[in-house]
C-alpha cells in the first residue's frame, strides 16, 4: 500500500481529471422532491488548486439550478484504469469577457454562435471544498481495500486528508 499523504493524493486526483476529457456535473434540481440533475461536461484542464472552469448558456437549466443552490458535485471516471474522482464545491457564474475569451474552445461554435463574447456564453468556475479519489493501479483505496475513497478537504489553501 502507498504511503497516502495529501500531496499524493490531490496528484493522482488531477492526473485522473488531466487524463478524462469529459466529467459530470450534479446540481441540485429546482423542484421540491426531485432528484439532482446530472449532465455530461467538457471542462476545461484544472488549476494547480483543482479549480474547474465550465463553459455554459446563461439559459441553460444548469445555470437557473446554480442561481438557486451553487453547491454541485462534479464526477471524473478515468476511461483506461479503475480509477474515479468526486469533487464537492462551489460553482460561481463568471461572465468576464477576458476569462470567457480565455475559457474558450473554437469547436464551440455551433453550441455559442457569437462565440466567447456573445451574450450566449459565460462560465461557470467550480471550487472544490472536497475531493474522493479511488485509484487502485496507484493504490489510493485505504483498507478496509476498496470499499471507499480517500478524501480530502480543503483547510484554507492546503489539502488535508480526512480523518
Amino acid at each position: 500500500m502507498a504511503q497516502l499523504t495529501a500531496e499524493y493524493v490531490h496528484n493522482i486526483a488531477r492526473q485522473c481529471i488531466v487524463a478524462t476529457d469529459y466529467c459530470f456535473m450534479i446540481t441540485l434540481n429546482a423542484q421540491p422532491g426531485q432528484a439532482p440533475d446530472s449532465r455530461l461536461m467538457q471542462p476545461f484542464a484544472p488549476e494547480a488548486d483543482l479549480t474547474i472552469w465550465f463553459g455554459a448558456s446563461p439559459r441553460s437549466r444548469k445555470v437557473a439550478q446554480l442561481r438557486q443552490h451553487n453547491q454541485i458535485t462534479v464526477c471524473y471516471q478515468t476511461p483506461t484504469e479503475p480509477a474515479y474522482v468526486t469533487l464537492l464545491g462551489t460553482a460561481h457564474l463568471e461572465d468576464d469577457l477576458a476569462l470567457r475569451q480565455h475559457y474558450w474552445r473554437d469547436d464551440w461554435l455551433p453550441f455559442f454562435p457569437a462565440g466567447p463574447a456573445g451574450d450566449d456564453y459565460l462560465l461557470i468556475k467550480f471550487v472544490p471544498t472536497r475531493i474522493e479519489v479511488m485509484h487502485f493501479a496507484h493504490e489510493v483505496a485505504p483498507d478496509p481495500y476498496g470499499l471507499k475513497p480517500v478524501t480530502l478537504v480543503r483547510a484554507g489553501d492546503e489539502w488535508q486528508i480526512e480523518a
